[in-house]
């Protein structure tokens, strides 16, 4: 599945509520999120927009792994 290519740090933070990550905290230009769900993940996006897509699809394979999905389950449940 293709990886949307106008996404902002806000909007992929929000999309990560739905699997439990809350930001954390911030320094400079990146923010940490945290989830509880399957133990106790992190994950650090850049506060840029529109983030990257292979910053992107590294954050995504990250979360995938976590929680045992693949990068494209993951992308159709977030987006």
């Amino acid at each position: 599945m293709k990886l949307p290519r106008d996404l902002s740090d806000e909007l992929l933070a929000q999309a990560l509520k739905s699997l439990g990550y809350q930001i954390d905290r911030q320094t400079g230009s990146h923010i940490r999120l945290t989830t509880q769900q399957n133990g106790e993940h992190h994950v650090t996006i850049p506060n840029h927009s529109p983030i990257k897509v292979g910053t992107l699809n590294s954050i995504l394979k990250d979360i995938a792994q976590h929680f045992n999905l693949t990068r494209d389950q993951l992308v159709e449940r977030l987006f």
